[in-house]
C-alpha cells in the first residue's frame, strides 16, 4: 500500500515540475470585429506581445503560466495555460466597472431570506446577531473556516484560533481563570480565560480585544465553553465595514462562531428558481433543431436505411475527415447506438492516435464509453488521463467512479483514500468551495452503499455518515476547461435558475477550477415540487473552433439502496442559443451546490 501511495506522490511531483513550453496563438475580437493592439502578457514576466490589425497574436508560454489580455476600455481577462492549450480565441467586452458598481450593488444585494435559504449550501455565509452576511459580498477581507477544515485537536476556541489564523494575537489558555491584560476600554477583570486581538497586533496596549458572536449572542469574554466539534463556521471580521453594526463593542473586531446545533434549522434544500422572479418566456431551441446544424456526414448517417449503407457513408467521408477526432467520435456514437459494436470499436482502434496524449479528447472518449456502458474501456481511458494529469483533483474522482462502475468497490475506495492522503500531506491542494463537497459526497456514497464489500464484516469499524440528501442528484462534467456556457434549470412552474460559467460572469470560479483541476458541477433535487423539470444550455465556445462534450449523470433515489444512475452525453457546438438538453419527470426541486 505504501509503495502505491509513493508511486502516486512521485507522479504528482513529476507532473508539477515539468515545464511544457509551447506557442499559443489566437484572435481577439469584440464579438464581431478584430481588436488591434490588445496587450497579451505572461503574468510576472516581461514576455509581452500585441495583436495586429487582424486581431491575431502569438506568444510563447509554459504550462501553468497565466496569460493576461488587456486593452484600454476593455475588461482584463486572465487564462491559465494547461497541458493542451495551444489556441486562445477571445471575445473581450467593454470595462464598465464604474457604472457596474452602482448597478451591481442594487442588483446583487441579497435579502436576508435569500441568505438564510442559501446558508447550508454556501460556506461563505455566516449568521450574526445582526443578520446573515455573505463574505463574498461585504467590503474588506473576511477570513473563514468551515467545519470540514477544523481539526478538533485543541482544548478550546483559543487553541483553534491560535493555530489556524495568522496575524492575530491570542492571549491566555483554556484552563486559566480571569487574567489581567490592561487593554482598551474593556474591563480587564471581565476577561475570563484569555483574549484575542485582531487589530493593532504589534502591542497589546493599543488595541481592544475582539468580541465574540456565537449563534447571534454577543460575548466579551472568550467562549471557551464552545465545543470545537460542534463548530460549523468561524469568521474573523476585522474591518470597520463588517463590524459597524456592533458599535463600540466591535472596535477590536468580531469573531463570529456558528455552531452545528445552533444552525440546524438552516440545513435544508432551497429551490433557487423560486427565490427569484424568473419566468421563462423566450423560445428554447429543440434538440431536433440543434441537429439541423450538425455536419453533413452526420445527417447522412442518420438518414441511412441500413448498416451497410451507413458504413458506405462513413467510408465516403473518412478520407476528408480522417484527421478529425470529432468525426471519429460522431461515427462511434452512431454505430454504437445501432448496436454495431464491432464496427464502432474498429473505428476507435484505427484512429487511436488522434486521442493519444490529449487528455481533453481522451475525456470525451471516456464520456462516450460511459454513455454506452462500456465500463472496461472507460476505466482504461480514465487511467490514461490520470497518468497525464495526476495533479488534477478530478482525475482521482473519475478513476474511482470508473472502478465503481466495474463493481470494483475496493479499488474505488483505495483511489479515494489516496486522494485524501495526498491532500493531507500537502501534495494536492484542497478546494473546499467547489470540488471537495462533490468528491466527499461521492466517497461517502460509496462507503454508505458498499460498506460490506469494502470492509471485512467481522472487523467493520468504518464510520459512515448517513447521506443527508435523498432524491435526485445531477452531476455535470465537461471535457474542455475553456468551455463557457449557461446552464438553465426550469421548474414545473416555468421559473428558472441560471448557473453562468463564463469569463464574463465567473472568471474567478473558472480560475479556481483550473488551479485545482476539475470541470464538474452538481445539483440536488428533492420531492417538494412535482412535475417536469427542464434542463437547457446556452453554449459560448471554448476558445477554439472545436465542440465541447458535456456529460450529465442523473442519480435517482440518491443515498438509498434503490439508487440508480443514467448517463446523458451532449456535443456542444451551436453557440449563443438556448437549447434543450433533457427533462426529468419526477417530483423534484433544484439547489445549487
Amino acid at each position: 500500500m505504501k509503495k502505491n501511495i509513493l508511486f502516486f506522490v512521485l507522479i504528482v511531483f513529476t507532473n508539477l515540475t515539468w515545464a511544457q513550453e509551447r506557442s499559443i496563438i489566437g484572435i481577439i475580437t469584440d464579438g464581431t470585429n478584430p481588436i488591434e493592439n490588445v496587450k497579451i502578457a505572461i503574468e510576472n514576466t516581461e514576455n509581452t506581445v500585441f495583436t495586429n490589425t487582424k486581431g491575431e497574436y502569438e506568444i510563447i508560454a509554459n504550462k501553468g503560466d497565466i496569460v493576461v489580455f488587456s486593452s484600454i476600455g476593455l475588461k482584463e481577462v486572465k487564462i491559465k495555460v494547461e497541458d493542451v492549450t495551444t489556441r486562445l480565441n477571445l471575445v473581450m467586452t467593454p470595462d464598465v466597472q464604474e457604472l457596474e458598481e452602482v448597478t451591481v450593488e442594487a442588483s446583487k444585494r441579497r435579502s436576508q431570506q435569500e441568505l438564510s435559504e442559501d446558508y447550508f449550501s454556501n460556506k461563505n455565509i455566516i449568521k450574526t446577531a445582526y443578520g446573515y452576511l455573505d463574505a463574498d459580498r461585504i467590503s474588506g477581507k473576511v477570513r473563514m473556516l468551515s467545519e470540514d477544515e477544523i481539526n478538533p485537536v485543541g482544548l478550546c476556541l483559543l487553541d483553534l484560533l491560535r493555530n489556524r489564523f495568522s496575524g492575530i494575537r491570542v492571549v491566555g489558555n483554556c484552563t486559566s481563570g480571569k487574567q489581567t491584560f490592561g487593554v482598551g476600554s474593556i474591563s480587564t477583570a471581565s476577561l475570563t480565560g484569555g483574549a484575542v486581538f485582531i487589530r493593532g497586533g504589534g502591542s497589546l496596549t493599543n488595541s481592544n480585544p475582539a468580541i465574540f458572536d456565537v449563534d447571534g449572542q454577543i460575548f466579551t469574554n472568550v467562549p471557551i465553553w464552545v465545543d470545537i466539534n460542534n463548530i460549523k463556521r468561524i469568521a474573523i471580521l476585522g474591518n470597520l465595514a463588517s463590524t459597524v453594526a456592533y458599535g463600540n463593542l466591535g472596535d477590536g473586531g468580531v469573531i463570529v462562531v456558528n455552531t452545528i446545533t445552533g444552525t440546524a434549522g438552516n440545513n435544508k434544500i432551497v429551490d433557487q428558481a423560486r427565490l427569484r422572479n424568473n419566468f421563462l418566456s423566450s423560445a428554447v431551441l429543440s434538440r431536433e433543431k440543434v441537429f439541423e446544424n450538425e455536419p453533413t456526414y452526420l445527417k447522412e448517417l442518420y438518414k441511412s436505411s441500413s448498416l451497410d449503407e451507413a458504413r458506405n457513408i462513413y467510408g465516403k467521408f473518412e478520407a476528408t475527415y480522417s484527421n478529425s477526432p470529432y468525426f471519429i467520435l460522431d461515427a462511434y456514437k452512431y454505430f454504437s447506438s445501432k448496436n454495431d459494436d464491432n464496427f464502432a470499436k474498429l473505428i476507435i482502434t484505427e484512429n487511436q492516435g488522434l486521442f493519444q496524449d490529449n487528455p481533453v479528447l481522451l475525456k470525451a472518449l471516456a464520456y462516450m464509453y460511459d454513455f454506452f456502458g462500456n465500463h472496461t474501456k472507460a476505466n482504461e481511458t480514465y487511467k490514461e488521463i490520470f497518468v497525464q494529469r495526476p495533479n488534477y483533483v478530478q482525475s482521482y474522482m473519475d478513476l474511482a467512479n470508473s472502478y465503481r462502475d466495474l463493481d470494483a468497490s475496493k479499488q474505488a475506495a483505495s483511489i479515494y483514500s489516496r486522494y485524501q492522503y495526498l491532500v493531507q500531506e500537502g501534495f494536492l491542494s484542497q478546494d473546499s468551495i467547489g470540488f471537495d463537497p462533490i468528491i466527499s459526497r461521492e466517497f461517502n456514497n460509496l462507503l454508505l452503499l458498499d460498506k460490506n464489500t469494502i470492509v471485512n464484516k467481522s472487523k467493520n469499524q468504518l464510520f459512515v455518515a448517513e447521506e443527508e440528501f435523498k432524491g435526485t442528484r445531477l452531476v455535470f462534467e465537461w471535457n474542455d476547461s475553456e468551455a463557457e456556457f449557461d446552464l438553465q434549470f426550469v421548474n414545473p412552474e416555468n421559473q428558472y435558475y441560471l448557473w453562468k460559467h463564463s469569463l464574463a460572469d465567473s472568471q474567478e470560479e473558472i480560475k479556481r477550477e483550473k488551479d485545482f483541476g476539475y470541470n464538474v458541477k452538481e445539483y440536488l433535487l428533492d420531492n417538494s415540487l412535482p412535475g417536469t423539470w427542464k434542463v437547457n444550455i446556452t453554449y459560448y465556445g471554448n476558445k477554439s473552433l472545436t465542440p465541447t462534450y458535456l456529460k450529465a449523470t442523473i442519480y435517482e433515489n440518491y443515498g438509498t439502496h434503490m439508487q440508480n444512475k443514467t448517463v446523458q452525453l451532449f456535443k456542444l457546438g451551436i453557440k449563443g442559443v438556448n437549447h434543450e438538453l433533457f427533462t426529468v419527470n419526477s417530483p423534484l426541486k433544484v439547489v445549487s451546490r
